[in-house]
């Protein structure tokens, strides 16, 4: 066993119950954690590991639990601030303008930002798998949702086959996992929503859910931006009728809201509603710069809160955001609910994010038996609060000491390392 130490001003955890170490310390074997705790007891007690001081705050590598890489091209190439109806339209035109070989340049130039910001796991949502070639010689753990879209069931049904199709001619490194995934409540049949998450036999899966006042309108009564994006586009009407139902309460009333289903955005909510949500154990992810620059808004954090929702966190893709570092995101929450413990912000971006993933056996906190990457923040003094520092906008610079340890053979991403 060759040990490592690292002492730092500050550790971080990533728990939300753990207050930063002052003067701290991580000993790490390979890249997994053997102990954390003051400096002065764990070079006493490991005093033949090798050390390193690091006049920096220590904490373990962030989690990216919501990203769309093969939509890194359309960096700046969208409408910002008019809404989900526009967005989505410019969106679609840019993307139609692309040649391959620019997306998948630039996906490549999107997991080389992961890797600089020191993220180690993602949850990476897909139309095509096109990321899974740039991420299989990645040091990243990530769980691959291949979404569907299908407003009547024979679409839907037509886009499962060619999605399994496409995972057929995909030989998947040991450091993937895939499931499908339903994409919204208002671009799929309910049926066949029904149906992916059932066949997903209890594996994580992913849905965007109460994104924007959008959702929300044509499920109440098939009218607002998403219905004039359809007539402009001449899209197929639905074969299913809009339930009268907030998207939570449609989802609720579909059997989707479940451990295993991911729910991504809520941010167009009420407090009844996330009461639902929190009851019913389903993962929360927040993607706090997409939704400001889409509908200027951001989730209703102290509700969420409030109803015991402890969410990760995700960039969503470069066609909604300025960059792929999560760290910014927990930034952006803390500059608008600075009343909130900014250490929770710091657990948003690492442990809750590999909860939501069904990845905290592996990473999202710094904890004996884990592999979650080690970052260093350097400081100039030590008489400052460190995640106050850390929340800083933008997020300050980071030197990556260690990524997790990857698996050698395909099995269950949850199982520890």
């Amino acid at each position: 066993m060759t040990l490592i130490g690292h002492a730092g001003a500050f550790v971080i955890t990533g728990k939300p119950d753990a207050a930063p170490i002052r003067d701290g310390a991580v000993v790490l074997d390979g890249a997994k954690v053997v102990a954390v705790g003051p400096a002065s007891e764990l070079q006493r007690t490991y005093a033949h590991a090798g050390w390193t001081r690091h006049r920096a705050i220590l904490m373990p590598g962030l989690v990216n639990a919501h990203v769309h890489l093969e939509l890194s091209a359309l960096r700046g190439e969208t409408r910002s601030g008019g809404g989900f109806g526009p967005w989505v339209a410019s969106m679609m035109d840019s993307r139609g303008k692309l040649l391959p070989e620019q997306d998948a340049d630039a996906i490549e130039a999107a997991v080389s930002e992961l890797l600089r910001t020191g993220t180690v796991a993602i949850g990476e949502v897909t139309n095509t798998l096109a990321a899974v070639e740039a991420l299989s010689s990645a040091p990243i753990l990530g769980r691959l949702f291949h979404e569907i879209f299908g407003m009547r069931k024979e679409t839907a049904e037509v886009m499962i086959g060619l999605a399994t199709q496409t995972r057929a001619g995909v030989t998947l490194p040991a450091n993937l996992s895939y499931t499908l995934a339903p994409h919204t409540l208002y671009s799929l049949n309910p049926e066949s929503a029904q149906q992916i998450v059932v066949t997903t036999q209890g594996e994580r899966t992913s849905l965007h859910l109460s994104e924007h006042a959008a959702e929300r309108a044509f499920l109440k009564d098939g009218t607002g931006p998403f219905a004039d994006f359809l007539r402009g586009r001449n899209v197929s009407p639905a074969d299913w009728q809009p339930p009268g139902l907030s998207p939570v309460d449609y989802a609720s009333r579909l059997g989707l809201l479940q451990p295993s289903v991911i729910a991504v955005h809520l941010c167009a909510t009420t407090r009844e509603e996330l009461g639902t949500v929190a009851r019913s154990g389903a993962p929360v992810v927040l993607c706090p710069r997409s939704n400001l620059f889409i509908e200027l808004k951001l989730p209703p954090l102290f509700d969420l809160l409030d109803a015991g929702i402890e969410p990760g966190l995700g960039t969503d893709s470069l066609a909604s955001n300025t960059s792929l570092d999560v760290l910014a995101e927990a930034c952006a929450l803390h500059d608008r609910f600075p009343q909130v413990d900014a250490k929770l912000f710091l657990s948003m971006a690492t442990w809750f994010g590999a909860r939501a993933l069904g990845l905290e056996h592996r990473v999202g906190a710094l904890q004996p038996g884990l592999t979650p990457g080690l970052l260093a923040f350097d400081i100039e003094r030590s008489d400052l609060d460190p995640c106050k520092y850390l929340l800083r906008s933008p997020p300050p610079a980071r030197r990556v000491l260690s990524r997790p340890s990857m698996p050698t053979t395909q099995r269950p991403l949850g199982e520890s390392p």
